[in-house]
């Protein structure tokens, strides 16, 4: 299929960085719009790149947050400081003193 006289074609060559990234539209209040015009011109990026940079960010702290801790991990001081070196042969000493 000849791409010869089809509009698009020759921008899209340009524009599209990664095939695997989805397009979505997000409406923005004026001034975070403003805010994200102004950091592109500074930083010299696109705006969709620092908006896919703070949508990463977002999400890689929000997954962090969301973590279920194991009970008790953190909440005691044993007084040594190689306990987490340590954590296999002390969990395996203390499995044989329970048998």
């Amino acid at each position: 299929m000849s791409t010869k006289g089809r509009v698009g074609y020759h921008i899209c060559q340009h524009i599209c960085i990664d095939a695997d990234m989805l397009r979505t539209t997000v409406y923005l209040d004026e001034e975070i719009a403003l805010a994200i015009r102004q950091l592109a011109e500074t930083e010299r990026r696109t705006q969709a790149d620092i908006i896919r940079d703070a949508l990463r960010r977002y999400v890689n702290q929000a997954r962090r947050r969301r973590r279920p801790r194991l009970a008790g991990v953190g909440a005691y001081q044993s007084g040594r400081a190689d306990v987490s070196e340590r954590a296999e042969k002390l969990l395996k000493d203390a499995a044989r003193k329970s048998r």
